[in-house]
């Protein structure tokens, strides 16, 4: 295994994280703590949740899941736990968002779910504009004081929201943001025009959620995928994107790698990123997805990568401008 700094801060966390969101609705208990344990087995001490995982309102499945198996392996010290705030966790008016009223009483739920004293790394889950960030690092930093957080992290932010909250938190003299999650993947790379400069400007790393673009990245078009293929939603983005995917796949093969590993590996070569989140179904998924650190690309193939899945130009202004 590999390890990195958690953007800025002296964390040291695995290059991959383990995403738990298919925990309960697509992976059965049993197998998701197979998949927990494996991960202690390698090294990969990085396990990402979020309240809302599950997808039954106010129940917190995988976070209970999740807390369970650190309740019967007593690995909670050898990990980096990680879980977010902000999704709609109840049928009151202030069962959502950021206000420092949900943010104490989402913690605290969290942590009795997972069945620990302390959450590692608290991310907001998305940008909450409704509320001022004087009110949410006041909660954050009670909670830091209380010991149950450590670190506080963003997810779905843009850099002007990153810019806001540091701004805000140098102010109180609070650490702030020390990671970010967003969409990003080679085929998808927006980031990179303005989010990936302020992550790097204030040292705040990385964790990039859908690697493989929900399948395109994964070999979609080979004969193992043909229900993926068939799903509706995939078939027009398939179409649409059909010559990259060719493409990519051909540049794979010839490289005797698979997809969903070199999609891996062309983010873990990126700056700024920390671990891409990898979020499997079942355990050869995830032994699959850990064999992506033993892919070094060239600058060669990185550049023919560039051409086949081309970002922005850049960092901004200079991929629009001069």
């Amino acid at each position: 295994m590999e390890y990195t700094h958690l953007g800025r801060t002296g964390l040291s966390v695995s290059r991959l994280c383990l995403g738990t969101m298919n925990f309960g609705p697509h992976t059965a208990e049993k197998e998701s703590f197979e998949i927990m344990d494996h991960a202690q087995e390698v090294g990969l001490n990085f396990i990402d949740t979020a309240d809302v995982y599950g997808w039954k309102l106010g129940e917190g499945i995988t976070e209970q899941i999740v807390g369970r198996w650190i309740a019967a392996s007593g690995k909670r010290d050898d990990i980096v736990l990680a879980t977010k705030v902000y999704g709609k966790m109840g049928k009151g008016i202030n069962d959502r968002g950021l206000s420092a009223y949900h943010i104490i009483q989402a913690c605290e739920a969290s942590l009795k779910r997972l069945k620990t004293d302390h959450i590692d790394l608290y991310q907001m889950h998305h940008i909450d504009r409704t509320t001022p960030w004087d009110e949410i690092w006041q909660a954050m930093e009670l909670l830091v004081q209380q010991g149950k957080v450590l670190y506080v992290g963003s997810s779905n932010f843009a850099a002007i929201d990153i810019v806001k909250a540091q701004y805000e938190a140098k102010n109180r003299h609070f650490l702030g943001l020390v990671s970010e999650q967003s969409l990003y993947n080679l085929q998808t790379r927006t980031v990179e025009l303005e989010l990936i400069p302020a992550c790097l400007e204030y040292g705040i790393g990385l964790i990039p959620w859908s690697p493989l673009a929900g399948g395109l990245l994964g070999g979609i078009l080979g004969p193992g995928d043909k229900v993926r293929r068939q799903e509706e939603s995939r078939t027009a983005m398939i179409e649409k994107h059909r010559n990259q995917i060719e493409r990519y796949e051909a540049f794979c093969s010839d490289l005797g790698k698979a997809p969903a590993k070199v999609a891996l590996a062309w983010l873990l070569s990126q700056p700024a990123v920390t671990a891409p989140i990898i979020g499997p179904r079942t355990m050869n998924q995830f032994k699959d997805a850990l064999q992506a650190l033993e892919i070094k690309l060239t600058p060669e193939q990185l550049l023919t990568l560039d051409e086949i899945w081309p970002g922005p130009g850049g960092h901004a202004p200079e991929a629009y401008a001069w």
